[in-house]
Parts: C-alpha cells; sequence; structure tokens
C-alpha cells in the first residue's frame, strides 16, 4: 500500500494524507449518544430509576472519623424492665447502674410501658455508643457516651398547635354522637368530665341535645404527632346552655370565671344505664309493695367503678341483708350520701375521701334482682332526687386570675360561637 503511494503524483499524495487525517479526526470524536450519556447521573436508566438510585445513595450512613453508629429499635413488652431489656440486648447490668447515676433526666426510664420503645446506638465494634427513649411527641430523651463518660439530656422539639373543631347532635346516645363527631374515646371521657357537676350523662341527655368542642392538635413538621386538650366547651341539654374554657392552672370555668368542678358530682357512675329514676311511689322489684325509692338504681357491669360524689368522711362502711356492701358519706353538717348494693367495699368507717374517689365497686349484694348501684342523696337529713337538687355553687377565680383568663376565654368563646352558629344554621337547611 505505502509502494503505490510512492508511484502516485505529489499533489495526489498530500490529497489522500489530509483525508486520512480528516477521517481520523471524526473516528475519534464521541457521538451525541455518548456526550448525552456524560451529561446524565446514571446512564442508560430512565428518570425515575435514576431518582431513585440518588435517593438511596443519599440514605446511605455517610462514614465519620469515629466508628459509625447502628440503631436497634426495641419495643416494650408486657411486663418488662430495664434490667431484662438490658440483658435481652446483650448490655452489662454495670451499664444500667451507670445510666441511672445520670440524675433526674433518667428518671423517666423507670416509667416505661408495653408499646413504648428504646432506641439503643452500638459502634461498628457492637459497643454501647447511647439510647433514646420518645417521651411524648415533642421530647426525647437522649443518652450518650462520650470520650468523658455518659452524659444525658431532654431534647425537646418544635411542635405546630392548631385548633380544630368537632360537633354533634345526640340522635340516639352521646357516646355515638361523639363517634360520629370524630372524637376519641379518651376526648368523648374529658367532655363528659368537664359537666359532669352540671349533668347526669346517664340520665340527663335527651335526643336533639348537641355539643360543640374546640380542641388542639399539634403537628411536627406537618405531620400530625398528637391530640392536646379540649379548649373550650358547649353542651345544650334539654335547650340549657352549658359552656366550659379550659385556664392556664388545667382546670374549667364558665365564661364568668365559676369553676366548673362544683362540691359534687351529678352522678357517681360513669356512662351506665339508669334502670329506676327518683320515684316516691315506686312498686318494689322483689316485694311488689309500694315503698319510696329514695334515690337512682344504675344498672351496670359487676365491679364497675363507685365514686364519691364529693370529698367527706365516711361515716359507715358495712353490710346488711337489704343493702348489702354499703357505704356512707357525711360531707359536712348538711349533706349526706349513700351507696349500697355494693360489690366490693374500698373504704373504711372515718377514712377521709375525696371527690371521685374510688369508693366500691357496683354488685348485687342485698334485696336486689341484678346488679346495681343504689345511690341517695340527702339534705338535712331528708332525701332529694340527686338529679335535681340545688347543689352549692362554686367559686370565682380570684380577680387578678380572673383578668388572665378573660381574654383567651373572649377569644375561644367568639370561635365556639361562631362554629355553634354554623352548626344551627347547616341544621335548619
Amino acid at each position: 500500500m505505502i509502494n503505490l503511494l510512492k508511484r502516485l503524483p505529489r499533489q495526489h499524495q498530500v490529497a489522500i494524507t489530509l483525508l486520512s487525517l480528516m477521517v481520523g479526526v471524526l473516528l475519534m470524536a464521541p457521538t451525541e449518544a455518548v456526550l448525552a450519556s456524560r451529561s446524565q447521573p446514571a446512564s442508560g436508566l430512565p428518570i425515575g430509576e435514576r431518582q431513585s438510585l440518588e435517593l438511596a445513595l443519599d440514605d446511605m450512613p455517610v462514614a465519620t472519623e469515629q466508628h459509625s453508629l447502628h440503631d436497634r429499635m426495641v419495643s416494650i413488652r408486657s411486663g418488662d424492665t430495664l434490667s431484662a431489656i438490658f440483658a435481652r440486648n446483650g448490655l452489662p447490668s454495670s451499664l444500667l447502674l451507670e445510666i441511672n447515676e445520670l440524675g433526674k433526666p433518667v428518671e423517666e426510664l423507670q416509667k416505661i410501658y408495653p408499646g413504648q420503645q428504646l432506641i439503643f446506638s452500638f459502634n461498628n465494634k457492637g459497643e454501647f455508643s447511647g439510647l433514646r427513649y420518645p417521651l411524648d411527641a415533642a421530647r426525647t430523651l437522649d443518652i450518650r457516651r462520650t470520650g468523658q463518660g455518659l452524659n444525658s439530656r431532654i431534647i425537646s422539639a418544635e411542635l405546630e398547635h392548631r385548633v380544630q373543631y368537632a360537633q354533634a347532635t345526640v340522635r340516639s346516645n352521646f357516646w355515638k354522637a361523639g363517634v360520629s363527631a370524630g372524637l376519641s374515646p379518651s376526648q368523648i371521657m374529658s367532655l363528659a368530665a368537664m359537666f359532669a357537676w352540671d349533668l347526669d350523662f346517664a340520665f340527663d341527655i335527651r335526643a336533639n341535645d348537641s355539643f360543640t368542642v374546640l380542641y388542639e392538635q399539634r403537628y411536627k413538621e406537618g405531620i400530625k404527632v398528637d391530640t392536646g386538650h379540649i379548649l373550650a366547651a358547649e353542651f345544650i341539654n334539654q335547650g340549657k346552655v352549658y359552656q366550659a374554657i379550659r385556664h392556664s392552672d388545667g382546670n374549667y370555668y364558665s365564661p364568668e370565671g365559676r369553676a366548673m368542678r362544683k362540691s359534687f358530682l351529678r352522678a357517681p357512675v360513669n356512662f351506665s344505664h339508669i334502670s329506676s329514676n327518683f320515684n316516691p311511689r315506686r312498686l318494689h322489684p322483689v316485694t311488689g309493695q309500694v315503698r319510696p325509692h329514695r334515690g337512682i338504681d344504675y344498672a351496670a357491669r359487676t365491679g364497675t367503678p363507685v365514686l364519691a360524689a364529693g370529698s367527706g368522711v365516711v361515716l359507715e362502711s358495712g353490710f346488711n341483708r337489704f343493702n348489702g356492701h354499703y357505704v356512707v358519706i357525711r360531707h359536712d353538717s348538711t349533706y349526706l350520701t349513700k351507696y349500697l348494693h355494693l360489690h366490693k367495699r374500698m373504704v373504711k368507717k372515718g377514712e377521709k375521701v375525696q371527690q371521685e374517689q374510688q369508693i366500691g365497686t357496683v354488685g348485687a349484694t342485698g334485696r336486689v334482682t341484678g346488679p346495681h348501684l343504689h345511690y341517695e342523696f340527702l339534705v338535712n337529713g331528708v332525701h332529694k332526687d340527686p338529679k335535681s337538687v340545688d347543689l352549692p355553687q362554686a367559686a370565682f377565680l380570684s380577680p387578678n386570675e380572673l383578668a388572665r383568663f378573660k381574654p383567651n376565654a373572649n377569644k375561644l368563646m367568639a370561635q365556639l360561637n361562631k362554629v355553634s352558629s354554623i352548626m344551627l344554621a347547616n341544621n335548619q337547611l
């Protein structure tokens, strides 16, 4: 080939050489596909797959100068103790002793419950490096091993607080109305507890009663993590309006500043069906005779908690064949309450009791046809209907506290009234 090229004229040799050089340059140049592949982060992958690959790479742990950490999440089981959890995870009891010496923050570890979680951290050598214990939506107990030993702290996250509302009209019963409004069981019980000094939720609630509730929801980075307290509520019972607002002391007050908590609860049993109402001419279910029934019978399952309607001193705690197990409480020189047919008595004669303290359980002892609580309320020795008896008024907030309470109360009441108006308008459509 070279000898043939030499026999050609000089100008032809130059032309062939130049043409060969141009072809060589073109062959060495990258194609458009190759250029495109160099501009993409993951050659040959569709865009969605490339993005997934990039995210996966970002999520990988990054090595540091120290040993990288590995977390182990441990769920607390029923009956678990810290020592059992440590042993199950191969941690020495000496480490637990070292942690217990850290002081007040780690006292939270003594309050572990089934279903909660502990997060242990280990380095690449399998050595303990730290422990995290979420206390609630906002706070985490953080224990770390440093060059100077263990240290602990409570890490608090910023939560966003939003006000939500719920409203409903009672059709069949209060509990179902609460569920239909989107309230949790604990919120329904809290709502009833707010008005328990004014309403007997086992008896007083009627069809077409209604309620409106403002409550807190807490968000962390835009995600709902917790439901907070009821801030304000309105309950309309048989046309009468009851309103309650939460104060900074954690208690509830009327818009005027009068405490919702009064000297007596309207009912000593929560959400129980009443089998017999107050009736001075009641036909006795056992003897068939007309005898006064100076109280209310709350039909409930055996073992249902019975609460003291008010604070006082146990005047009697005993048993006889008519009343079965019974408790009598003297609240002061005017008021006295009786609790009959108990399955179990939990207080003794002469013992001081606080309002809402459990004093026994519902039973079927004595002359009865089934398990229930017979409850009596006496004023100056005279039986009164517990549902309608006039009870002592609650105290007002002090002038200083009232000044602090009012601005927030007015704001919440304005929101509550707005929601109630919307509800009323919707019901009229």
